[in-house]
């Protein structure tokens, strides 16, 4: 059902799984709703939200583990072929098709070099 957040604070609210509120039932249609009435003894119900995640328009969102500290990530910007054109081994030169990349392994067979962080 269609509920805004103020509808835990409204004194129309129905506080029934089934129900939104007297006026609305459904819940409202849009962003706001013109028979909100804030209710002075409504508690202000908080959140619940595991470390690493946040809430967007109200859904409950986790953030991607990070492998790298931020040091290791500052350090892969001067070593790693996406961002440099060369293989941080021999200093083969890549093809400028970032785009399509995958793999990052050296172009120069006899070097070897794999980027294993894929």
């Amino acid at each position: 059902m269609p509920k805004i957040p103020e509808c835990d604070r409204c004194l129309l609210y129905s506080h029934n799984p089934h129900i939104i509120c007297a006026v609305h039932p459904d819940g409202v249609d849009g962003d706001s709703c013109l028979d909100f009435r804030e209710d002075p003894n409504a508690q202000i119900e908080k959140l619940w939200q595991p470390e690493g995640a946040t809430y967007y328009n109200g859904e409950l969102i986790l953030q991607p583990r990070q492998r790298w500290t931020l040091e290791e990530q500052l350090e892969l910007l001067d070593w790693h072929p996406l961002f440099t054109g060369k293989c941080p081994q021999c200093g083969a030169e890549y093809e400028r098709d970032y785009i399509s990349r995958v793999h990052w392994d050296c172009p120069n067979s006899e070097c070897g070099w794999m980027d294993d962080s894929v």
